[in-house]
């Protein structure tokens, strides 16, 4: 099989939907004033991520169709959002990247970062070696899960992981403690149910090891809200690896 088993859930931004016939499949959808904002001397690039995830992204089933028109506001710019939890060059893992959020919005809005984007399967893969290297930024890309040793040891003692419409908070928690250096961070984008959600699985979360557990909101201008979940990882687990050199290919 070309592609590589996944345990984390598949996003909600891949399921079907209808088109409308009247829009070509590849139009991008216009800029919002707000970007210029956000991506500063970088628009130009998060420009073409929009356009590539407009026709590529949706040809090839990494965005459903009804997401065409809203990729702005909450996709890049709801991504982009939660820079304002991360420091200046930390280093940071977004597991399960899929299309590329929101790892590829934080890179472009944020050079400073240093990313890493983990995804298990080939053709998403694929498709995010090809946008990194039609936008000349330098991420770094590792085929495999979050939870795999082999990535444990590529990419571990991370300041921050991210993840965005990847797996309920017991299970993520799970794969982003062994990713993380003591102290570092989980910034999970979720959803409008976020406290609810944490709520429920806050036990599970605390035993992978993180505390200072809290829901943040932010919002990037012209976007839709961004619900953080935040954790703190305050002791470390049993057999986490180690890094290893030669990681993940740099991409630039």
């Amino acid at each position: 099989m070309d592609e590589h088993p996944r345990s984390e859930a598949s996003r909600d931004i891949e399921q079907p939907g209808e088109a409308d016939p009247s829009v070509p499949v590849d139009a991008a959808p216009p800029t919002p004033a707000g970007a210029a904002e956000v991506f500063g001397s970088r628009l130009h690039l998060a420009e073409r991520y929009v356009e590539i995830l407009a026709s590529a992204g949706l040809e090839r089933g990494l965005m459903g169709p009804r997401e065409r028109p809203r990729l702005w506001d909450r996709h890049v710019l709801n991504s982009s959002a939660a820079a304002a939890h991360l420091a200046q060059g930390e280093t940071v893992v977004d597991i399960g990247s899929g299309a590329g959020l929101p790892g590829i919005p934080l890179a472009l809005a944020r050079p400073d970062l240093r990313i890493t984007l983990v995804e298990p399967l080939l053709r998403r893969v694929t498709f995010l070696e090809e946008v990194v290297d039609e936008l000349g930024i330098e991420v770094t890309i590792v085929r495999g899960r979050a939870e795999e040793k082999a990535v444990v040891a590529r990419v571990g003692e991370a300041d921050v992981v991210t993840s965005r419409a990847v797996a309920p908070l017991s299970r993520l928690a799970g794969w982003s403690a062994p990713l993380l250096r003591d102290g570092g961070r989980m910034v999970a984008l979720k959803g409008s149910s976020s406290a609810e959600e944490l709520l429920r699985d806050r036990a599970a979360v605390q035993r992978a090891g993180f505390g200072d557990l809290r829901v943040e909101v932010v919002s990037a201008p012209d976007a839709e809200e961004t619900r953080l979940v935040i954790g703190t990882l305050a002791a470390r687990m049993g057999n986490r690896g180690s890094r290893s050199p030669g990681g993940g290919k740099r991409r630039r």
